[in-house]
């Protein structure tokens, strides 16, 4: 038997903060980040998704 478990992000915007969601089947993770947090993120996740990106390119025989 297999279970399915979703996953979702939710992205809010708070008066001061962004509010990001996690939802993993019933259970949530919520993190508030300012500003600078919320762009440092971005980066990170930008580089993360290039490093990505550029591995799966690579092909090792």
């Amino acid at each position: 038997m297999v279970h399915e478990i979703e996953r979702k992000i939710e992205l809010e915007i708070e008066r001061n903060r962004i509010r990001i969601t996690i939802f993993h089947g019933e259970d949530e993770q919520v993190i508030k980040l300012n500003l600078e947090e919320a762009r440092e993120l971005r980066k990170d996740l930008d580089k993360a998704l290039e490093d990505y990106s550029q591995r799966k390119q690579i092909r090792i025989d």
